[in-house]
C-alpha cells in the first residue's frame, strides 16, 4: 500500500513536471509572434486587405489561458479616402484553464479599447465591406457538412463566469459620398460587471452620435441576465437618458428619458418590452411592445398610454412675417415627392394608443383612442375618436400602401361640436356659430398635400342648430334697403350687431377636384328663410354662393305685430370672397321690383273696387 502511494505521488510530480516543462518551452522557446506574418499573409490572400499588428502578441497559459495584442489595423479597399477601415488599440482576453475541462468557462477579463471603424460608401456603390467575405466565401459542397453536421450539437455550458467586460473608446465614422453626408458614432464605454448564467449583472453604457442635422448623447444602466440554458436574455429596469440637440428642435434641444424592461426569447424568436415610464418635451407615457421576429414578416403588437401632449411647443418658432415672406419663393421651388409606403408590407402591426389630450396648431382635443391594424401593406384605422369643443369626433380609415402611389378612404363623424370655437382655433375663421353634426365619407389617391385636395372625392351632410352667421345681419340689410326705397336714407345708422341668428342650418355636399359643392343649403330663423346653393374652393378658399332670402315674419322681430310687407318675397342674396374674409351682398333690385309690384297690386285693387268689384 505504501509503495502504491509513493508511485502515485511520483507519477503526479512527473506529470506536473512535464506540464511545467511544456509551459516553459512554449513561453520561452516558442514565440507566438512567429505566426504574425502568416496571419497577415492569410488576410491578404482572403480579402486583398493589409492587416498590421503593431505590438507583440503575448499570452498566458496557467492558471489562465489568455491573449493580449494591440495596435491592429485593417486597410480599406484601394481608392478610399481613409487608409484604414479598422484600428484597435488593445484587446485583452483571459480564460481560466482548469474549469474548461468541466465545460465551465471562467473569463477573468475581456477588454476592448480604442476600436475605430472608418466606413465609406463610394459614388459607384462600393463600400468598405466589399471583399471581406473573400473569394472563397461560397458555400462548400454539402458533403463536407454531411449527416454529422446536420445533427444538433449536444454541447452546452455547465457554467459561465465573466469577471467583467469593458469596451471603451469606440468610434465609428460612416461617410456616404453618394449623399455627401457624414455620421459619427462614439461609444465612450460599455461595461458589464461580474456575469454568471442565470444571475443579473450590472450593465452600463455611454454613447454619442453626430449627424448632419443633430447630435445625440445617450447613457443608461440596468441589469442583464442570460438564462442558464442560453435561451432567454433579460434586461431589467434599464434607465436611459437621451439628449438631442439641433437647430430644428424647439429651443435647440430635446431631453428624452425612459425606464424599460426587456425579455428576448431566442428559441421562440420573440421580444417583449415594458415601457415603465417615458418623458420627452413634457410628454409622459407608458406602454408595452411585443415582437415576433421569427417569420419573414414580423408581427408587432404595441400599447401606449400618453398624458397631455402639446405639439405646438415642439414646433419651430416663426422667425417673423418678413422672414416667412423671404423664404416663400424658395419653398415654392421645392418639388413635392410622393411618400413611398410600400415598406409597410415588411411588418404587421396591431397598435392601441390612448392619449389624455392633444393640442396642435391651437386645436384642442381630449381622450384620444386610436386602434390601428396593418397587414400586408394595408393600414386599417379601426377606431379614431376624441372629445373636442363640447362634442365628439369619431372616424375610421384605410391607407393602401402596396402601390407606388398610396390610396385611402375614410368615414368621419362630428357630433355636438361647438362649430365656432372649432373653426376659430383650427382655421382662424369666425363665420359660423352653433352646435354641429357633420358626416363625411371619401376616398382618394396620392399623399402629396396639393394632390390630397385635388384628388379627394367625398360626400357628406351637415346640421347646425341654434346658431348664427357672423359678419352679416341679413334682416337688417333688408330693413335698410326697404326703408331707403321709401325715402328714409338714415335707416339702420348706428346698428352694430353683424350677426344673423338661425334655429337650424342643414345641407349636403360633395367634394371633387378641390371644390366643395353644396346644392341644398337651408337656413331657418324666426325672421327669415335662406335657401340656395354654392361652392367653396378648398385650394384657394374662394366662396361662391347664390341664395334667396325670404321674410317669414315681422322684420321688427318679436315686437312686430303685423306681417311684413315683404312676406314671401324671394330676395337674391350672394356670398363671395374667401372663407377667412367672406363678403355678403343683397340684391336691392329685387326689393324694388317687389315694391313696385306691391304698389301696382294696390292700384289694381283700388280700381277694381271703384269699378264695382267686391
Amino acid at each position: 500500500m505504501e509503495s502504491a502511494m509513493k508511485f502515485l505521488k511520483w507519477f503526479l510530480i512527473s506529470i506536473l513536471g512535464l506540464v511545467l516543462a511544456l509551459v516553459v518551452y512554449v513561453t520561452v522557446i516558442f514565440d507566438p509572434n512567429d505566426f504574425k506574418p502568416q496571419i497577415v499573409d492569410l488576410v491578404k490572400e482572403q480579402t486583398g486587405r493589409e492587416l498590421a499588428i503593431g505590438s507583440d502578441l503575448s499570452w498566458t497559459f496557467f492558471p489562465t489561458l489568455g491573449i493580449k495584442l494591440g495596435n491592429i489595423t485593417l486597410s480599406n479597399p484601394e481608392g478610399f479616402k481613409n487608409a484604414s477601415m479598422v484600428a484597435v488599440n488593445q484587446v485583452v482576453a483571459e480564460v481560466s484553464l482548469m474549469p474548461l475541462l468541466k465545460k465551465e468557462v471562467e473569463i477573468s477579463q475581456l477588454n476592448l479599447d480604442g476600436l475605430t471603424l472608418m466606413l465609406e460608401t463610394q459614388k459607384d456603390g462600393r463600400t468598405s465591406f466589399d471583399g471581406l467575405a473573400g473569394d472563397n466565401a461560397k458555400a462548400e459542397p454539402s458533403s463536407q457538412s454531411g449527416a454529422e453536421g446536420s445533427k444538433p450539437s449536444g454541447a452546452s455550458l455547465a457554467r459561465l463566469d465573466i469577471g467583467g467586460i469593458a469596451i471603451t473608446n469606440t468610434k465609428i465614422t460612416n461617410i456616404d459620398n453618394t449623399t455627401q453626408t457624414e455620421q459619427v458614432f462614439a461609444l465612450k464605454e460599455l461595461t458589464l460587471g461580474r456575469f454568471q448564467l442565470g444571475e443579473f449583472a450590472p450593465l452600463k453604457y455611454q454613447f454619442t452620435a453626430t449627424l448632419p442635422d443633430m447630435s445625440v448623447l445617450s447613457q443608461g444602466e440596468g441589469q442583464l441576465k442570460v438564462a442558464q440554458d442560453l435561451k432567454t436574455i433579460t434586461i431589467n429596469e434599464f434607465v436611459v437618458d437621451n439628449l438631442v440637440t439641433g437647430d430644428g428642435l424647439p429651443n435647440g434641444r430635446l431631453q428624452a428619458d425612459l425606464t424599460t424592461s426587456l425579455v428576448v426569447a431566442l428559441e421562440k424568436q420573440t421580444l417583449s418590452l415594458v415601457l415603465s415610464s417615458f418623458s420627452a418635451a413634457n410628454i409622459e407615457a407608458s406602454g408595452s411592445l411585443n415582437v415576433a421576429y421569427g417569420k419573414k414578416v414580423p408581427n408587432v403588437i404595441a400599447k401606449l398610454e400618453v398624458g397631455d401632449v402639446d405639439l405646438d411647443t415642439m414646433l419651430p418658432k416663426q422667425e417673423g412675417e418678413q422672414t416667412e415672406q423671404s423664404q416663400q419663393p424658395q419653398a415654392d421651388k421645392t418639388v413635392a415627392v410622393e411618400p413611398d409606403l410600400r415598406p409597410m408590407k415588411s411588418v404587421n402591426l396591431d397598435v392601441d394608443v390612448r392619449i389624455k389630450s392633444v393640442k396642435v396648431a391651437n386645436l384642442k382635443t381630449q381622450n384620444w383612442v386610436m386602434q390601428l391594424v396593418m397587414n400586408e401593406g394595408i393600414a386599417n384605422m379601426k377606431q379614431l375618436s376624441a372629445d373636442l369643443y363640447g362634442g365628439k369626433i369619431s372616424a375610421s380609415a384605410q391607407v393602401d400602401g402596396r402601390n407606388k402611389v398610396a390610396s385611402y378612404q375614410f368615414d368621419k363623424r362630428l357630433s355636438g361640436v361647438d362649430i365656432r370655437a372649432l373653426l376659430i382655433d383650427m382655421a382662424e375663421v369666425d363665420m359660423l356659430d352653433g352646435t354641429a353634426n357633420f358626416n363625411v365619407a371619401g376616398k382618394g389617391k396620392s399623399l402629396i398635400p396639393d394632390n390630397l385636395k385635388k384628388n379627394l372625392l367625398a360626400n357628406g351632410k351637415f346640421e347646425i342648430a341654434d346658431g348664427a352667421i357672423h359678419g352679416v345681419n341679413i334682416p337688417q340689410m333688408i330693413r335698410q334697403a326697404k326703408a331707403k326705397m321709401g325715402g328714409d336714407m338714415t335707416s339702420g345708422v348706428g346698428a352694430t350687431v353683424q350677426k344673423t341668428d338661425f334655429t337650424s342650418m342643414t345641407g349636403s355636399f360633395n367634394i371633387a377636384k378641390g371644390v366643395v359643392s353644396n346644392p341644398d343649403l337651408d337656413m331657418a330663423s324666426p325672421l327669415i328663410r335662406l335657401k340656395g346653393a354654392g361652392t367653396a374652393n378648398i385650394i384657394n378658399e374662394a366662396l361662391d354662393y347664390r341664395l334667396t332670402a325670404s321674410v317669414v315674419g315681422s322684420l321688427e322681430g318679436q315686437g312686430g305685430d303685423k306681417r311684413d310687407a315683404l312676406h314671401g318675397v324671394e330676395i337674391p342674396f350672394a356670398i363671395s370672397g374667401t372663407m377667412s374674409e367672406p363678403k355678403f351682398a343683397l340684391d336691392t333690385k329685387a326689393l324694388l321690383d317687389s315694391k313696385l309690384k306691391e304698389e301696382t297690386n294696390k292700384l289694381k285693387d283700388s280700381l277694381f273696387k271703384k269699378l264695382g268689384g267686391s
